[in-house]
């Protein structure tokens, strides 16, 4: 196991859901495919395409609305057992596998403190890159049926990760997962949630990324220095010099 990788990482479950009509969706249909179950292996994972035309690059997997979830940079959606662990007790109720509407459920690795544009190998040929994180929307709070639920999931700083598929192939639960690859740069997958939801000012922050982020955030951080300037460096939260 390489060195940047906990040796207890691992793969706990590999999640899909089927299109399912509900009432709390903007979705085209009223459908949604966000309660996902486990799994068996081997499941194919693959790059599926643009969003607004590609969906889940989990075979079996449905993503209903397409403008807003799927294609290449939300092809796979990673959430660690450990967070789903902190919401158990914080709700007192079970969270299987899969109930926050993640592909991978992991073991042992910190999703939120991953760097966008890092990269781990999951078995033995898939190659995931870190792209993004989850934005939680109307449909998530619908589904776990918890009041307030997109403002208390925001505030809490731990969204789980969207990621690329940079070497298709398949997994199992119980595959180990290694970082092969952290880039050169500060900004975690807590960070850019940070940026993206409450703390706009650190927006720019995320630039240092590069082209590990896609190319709608980066027109979204652009627009927003565009109208806003360029932050002071207290609000962007850097120590002043």
């Amino acid at each position: 196991m390489d060195p940047l990788t906990p040796s207890a990482a691992r793969l706990v479950s590999v999640n899909a859901g089927r299109a399912t009509a509900v009432d709390h969706t903007d979705a085209e249909g009223g459908l949604t495919g966000i309660a996902k179950r486990p799994v068996p292996g081997p499941v194919r994972v693959f790059a599926p395409g643009p969003k607004g035309t590609g969906a889940s690059g989990i075979e079996g997997d449905a993503v209903c609305d397409r403008r807003h979830h799927g294609g290449d940079h939300q092809a796979v959606y990673a959430y660690a057992r450990e967070d789903l662990a902190h919401w158990e007790r914080e709700l007192g109720r079970e969270l299987p596998g899969g109930i926050f509407g993640e592909n991978l459920t992991t073991s042992g690795l910190d999703v939120n403190g991953a760097l966008l544009g890092e990269r781990w190998r999951i078995g033995a040929d898939v190659v995931l890159e870190v792209a993004s994180a989850r934005i939680p929307c109307r449909t998530f709070q619908g589904h776990l049926d918890e009041s307030g639920w997109v403002k208390r999931f925001t505030q809490a700083r731990r969204p789980g990760a969207y990621l690329r598929v940079i070497q298709e192939g398949y997994v199992s639960p119980g595959d180990p997962i290694e970082i092969v690859h952290r880039p050169d740069h500060d900004v975690t997958v807590e960070l850019w949630f940070r940026a993206f939801t409450t703390e706009r000012p650190l927006m720019e922050r995320t630039l240092a990324a590069g082209d590990a982020m896609e190319p709608a955030a980066h027109e979204a951080v652009h627009a927003w220095l565009a109208k806003h300037g360029r932050p002071t460096a207290d609000a962007a939260g850097h120590a002043p010099n």
